[in-house]
């Protein structure tokens, strides 16, 4: 078939400074579960981060200070124009495969109906309270008439539902204003000849009500859960196929057991994780379904495993089923690498390798397009805080649309008036070329194999023509220290694969190469970065490149700590451990792990008395030295 362009990858991208891009998903309220590329045993990225304290962006029209008589709403029965619809009715005849290209290029509403006032401003108070909570002015019709005049052809509007739902007494209806606004916002972009994307999208956390100790209270979340969707699907059911309903965004994962909500959450394993999230994603169909109308053959957008790729590769996760046929689409968000992509610790991307692991990861869900389910990237971008910049992000961007292109992905950008300033509906100068020229006449008229041909020769000529990264020979071992600050600022190598290109401007190593068994030092200098110093911990493990393959069966033994040259000693015992069966770890302070994996190893006896946490958090604090000493022996 044939289809709108979302982006040529053979088109040079002309892409310069930023404006105050918050980060995605949401955050300053939630951080996007990404794992950095490549991977530590067990880390995941934080789930939520702490409510927003940064300033409004500049690009937003002021928040106006509203009593409840002074709502600010606009008609709450706005309609779509019919003939801005017309097509609707043939989008019923095509399958998830085919909707997520006619789906083009996306956009999300960021830090809009997603904003979490309650804490601020309580239940039911004017929608306009919420949708300006996280500094983002009133959406109009003007402002989503500007987007699919930039180039997009879907718009993802995350929404936080309990803004409008006293579900703490059981009481589980959303209040008709809310309902009637979100609303609003669906038919602007239904008018706007654009697709819509609904989800209930963090909203406060209430989530890890499914991980309490208490059944009573994992009952109560499905039942929220399903009461939800069913007055969402009752709601908006009439409209046309342009509307698709998503069933989460990130916590249908590891979230599960967040505590932000429910205190005594944390009781589901990773395996239970998945079985909850299966049957969640179910009961969303389901309930979606037996609503009846469009919706009883409406698409619908799945949410994959913490929307990680790799995880939702993972064969615990489980699509549901469907009594319609080829109606189910997936989402998974990319932000990889995560310290690159979201954070300011790394500026720099596009070494070969890194262009290769782009490659091979986005190439993972032709898994799920191979059983005919669509894909939806629901959120992706080179984003940062501030005004640090970040080279090569021209090139990253024109190889991950590339491969959106190669297999027939819908990308949605994060943006939160950032990219596309909303007050004067349009993008950024610096924008308008990456987007728009991806619509001219021309490109609609191309066939999905020659779409296929021109965004494989584009990856293939940027892989080409990157540079080779450091990298290990095979006969080759180093030990280095993986480290990642509290705030994200700072990091170097984090992950399974020796990358000491992969590090924060100004920061200096001393990386050692293993020759066998033997006593070893290895040290990072903050001193020379921006902040002179690493504030605090998330993550720090010794690394040893090559270890299980060259040095099988051997033990490291860590005989001495110094920060800031002062020795300082382990509250728990460490064990050495392998996640790829090549590279060798001991964690000194991993909080996503809470127990040794079974093929642990230990010099003191059992390595189930060690623990991925052997250093309190509140033992680094700003460092500016870091220094390990350790014996490799072979046991």
């Amino acid at each position: 078939m044939k289809k709108t362009m979302k982006k040529l990858a053979a088109v040079l991208l002309s892409v310069t400074m930023l404006t105050g891009m918050f980060m995605g998903c949401g955050v300053k309220h939630e951080h996007p579960v990404i794992t950095p590329t490549p991977t530590p045993e067990g880390w995941k990225m934080p789930t939520k981060a702490p409510e927003p304290t940064q300033a409004p962006d500049a690009t937003a029209t002021p928040t106006p200070t509203l009593t409840p008589d002074q709502t600010g709403e606009v008609d709450p029965k706005f309609t779509v124009d019919p003939a801005a619809d017309a097509a609707a009715p043939d989008l019923k005849k095509l399958n998830a495969l085919e909707v997520a290209e006619l789906m083009g290029n996306g956009i999300n509403l960021g830090n809009t109906m997603e904003a979490y006032g309650r804490a601020s401003h309580g239940v039911g108070k004017a929608t306009s309270l919420y949708e300006t909570a996280w500094g983002q002015p009133i959406t109009t019709q003007e402002m989503v008439s500007g987007m699919k005049a930039a180039g997009f052809d879907t718009l993802r509007v995350p929404v936080a539902w309990t803004n409008a739902m006293n579900y703490e007494d059981g009481d589980y209806t959303i209040n008709q204003a809310y309902l009637d606004r979100v609303g609003e916002i669906i038919d602007y972009a239904i008018n706007a000849d654009m697709f819509v994307i609904v989800n209930d999208h963090w909203d406060g956390g209430w989530w890890g009500m499914f991980g309490s100790a208490t059944e009573v209270t994992r009952n109560a979340a499905m039942e929220m859960y399903t009461e939800m969707w069913r007055q969402i699907a009752e709601e908006y059911g009439d409209r046309s196929y342009k509307l698709i309903f998503e069933s989460g965004n990130e916590e249908l994962g590891n979230r599960l057991n967040d505590k932000d909500v429910c205190p005594d959450s944390g009781s589901l394993s990773e395996s239970e994780c998945y079985e909850t999230a299966h049957k969640i994603n179910q009961a969303f169909v389901d309930t979606i379904r037996a609503t009846g109308g469009n919706n009883a053959d409406r698409f619908l957008l799945i949410a994959g495993y913490n929307t990680d790729i790799t995880m939702t590769c993972d064969s615990r996760f489980k699509m549901p089923t469907d009594t319609a046929d080829g109606k189910l689409l997936l989402s998974v968000h990319y932000y990889d690498p995560s310290n690159y992509c979201i954070f300011t610790s790394v500026e720099d991307w596009g070494s070969k390798q890194e262009y290769q692991s782009m490659n091979d990861m986005l190439a993972k869900m032709t898994k799920y397009t191979e059983q005919g389910y669509g894909i939806v990237i629901g959120e992706w971008g080179v984003l940062y805080e501030g005004n640090a910049v970040k080279n090569q992000r021209t090139e990253y961007m024109t190889n991950f649309l590339a491969n959106c292109d190669l297999y027939g992905y819908c990308p949605v950008l994060w943006d939160c008036n950032n990219m596309y300033n909303r007050n004067k509906c349009e993008l950024i100068d610096d924008y308008k070329d990456f987007f728009i020229g991806r619509n001219y006449e021309a490109e609609k008229s191309l066939t999905r194999e020659q779409i296929e041909t021109n965004a494989k020769n584009a990856m293939d000529t940027a892989l080409a023509a990157a540079q080779e990264a450091e990298a290990l020979a095979d006969d080759e071992a180093k030990a280095w220290i993986m480290y990642t600050s509290s705030d994200w600022g700072t990091s170097y190598s984090v992950g399974d694969v020796y990358a000491p290109g992969s590090a924060t401007a100004g920061l200096v190593a001393t990386d050692v190469e293993i020759t066998g068994e033997g006593t070893y030092t290895v040290a990072l200098d903050f001193t020379g970065t921006y902040n002179g110093a690493a504030n605090g911990v998330t993550f720090c493990a010794l690394g040893i490149g090559n270890g299980e393959k060259l040095f099988p069966g051997y033990v490291v033994h860590i005989t001495e700590i110094k920060i800031n040259g002062e020795v300082v000693k382990m509250t728990g015992l460490p064990y050495t451990t392998s996640d790829d069966g090549i590279c060798t770890r001991v964690n000194l302070y991993n909080a996503w792990v809470t127990a040794p994996p079974a093929d642990a190893r230990s010099m003191m006896g059992s390595a189930m008395n060690c623990t991925p946490t052997p250093m309190d958090q509140e033992q680094f604090g700003q460092v500016k030295t870091l220094e390990i000493t350790f014996r490799y022996i072979k046991k």
